[in-house]
Formats: structure tokens, C-alpha cells, sequence
């Protein structure tokens, strides 16, 4: 009876799959609305107020593939615990994939203008996501510790 306990309370496999997987469909939406967002900027200050809808899937098919590289390749370096060569070099090496991409698929009109500001702008999400990261680390671990002390004081009456 105490192995099946011991077995429900184990991670397995397929939860540590399935929680890279929601890992990488959230960071997908993430960066889509983000890139999104600049696409749309752009194109508002260019004068359009059109969004090209194979632009869009580019983009989103951009955020997954890069999302399984970056996790399965890259360290998932947007949630390491602190930012070191390794990490900063995965920012990097995305930030220049996407860049590559908006401009060998016209996203910007092949604008060296708008596509630098964008590599800056991807580079940016990078560093802001990695902060919300930590921040979240950070307030569970005290809601983990808070709780566990609560557990404590519980028991040892």
C-alpha cells in the first residue's frame, strides 16, 4: 500500500513532458503577442492599419519552433535561475533567428530601421520575461515557505 502512495506522489515521464509542452505553448503566445504587437505598431506608423495574415503564421509557427529549441536546445534559458553567458547567449541566438526571419519574410517590409529596433525589442522580451520568471520564483518560494511553516506549527501541537 505504501508503494502506490509512493508511485502517486513520484514525477513521471509523461509529466515532465507535459509540463515542457504547456512550457512551450505559453511561451509561443507569449512571444507571438509580443511580436505581434511590434508588427502591428509598425505597420500603424507605416500607415496601414492592415495586418497580413501569412505574416501572422510566420510568426506564430516562428514562436513555436524557436520555443522547442529554446527549451529542448537552449537551456530554457527565460526561466534560469540567474543570467549567465550560457543564458544570455540563448537570448541572443533567438533574438537573431526571429530577426533573420522578420526580414527573409518581409514582416517589416525588409526595413533595416524597424528590423534592428526589433531584434533590440525581441532582446528586450527576453530580459523582461526572464525577470517575470524570478520574480515568480521568488513569491512562491515564500508562499512554499510560508505554507511549510504553517505544516510545522500545525503538527507540533
Amino acid at each position: 500500500m505504501g508503494d502506490k502512495k509512493k508511485d502517486k506522489s513520484r514525477v513521471t515521464l509523461w509529466e515532465l513532458y507535459l509540463t515542457k509542452e504547456i512550457g512551450i505553448e505559453f511561451k509561443a503566445c507569449l512571444y507571438f503577442f509580443a511580436i505581434l504587437f511590434f508588427y502591428c505598431v509598425v505597420r500603424i506608423i507605416g500607415g496601414s492599419f492592415v495586418a497580413d495574415m501569412l505574416h501572422m503564421m510566420e510568426m506564430i509557427l516562428a514562436c513555436y519552433v524557436i520555443g522547442y529549441i529554446q527549451v529542448y536546445l537552449l537551456w530554457n534559458f527565460d526561466e534560469a535561475d540567474a543570467l549567465g553567458g550560457k543564458e544570455i547567449s540563448g537570448m541572443v541566438i533567438c533574438t537573431a533567428v526571429y530577426t533573420v526571419l522578420s526580414y527573409l519574410f518581409k514582416w517589416f517590409d525588409r526595413n533595416l530601421t524597424a528590423t534592428f529596433i526589433f531584434a533590440a525589442y525581441v532582446l528586450l522580451c527576453y530580459v523582461c520575461v526572464y525577470l517575470i520568471y524570478k520574480s515568480k520564483r521568488y513569491i512562491d518560494d515564500k508562499k512554499l515557505n510560508e505554507d511549510l511553516r504553517l505544516f510545522q506549527s500545525e503538527h507540533k501541537k
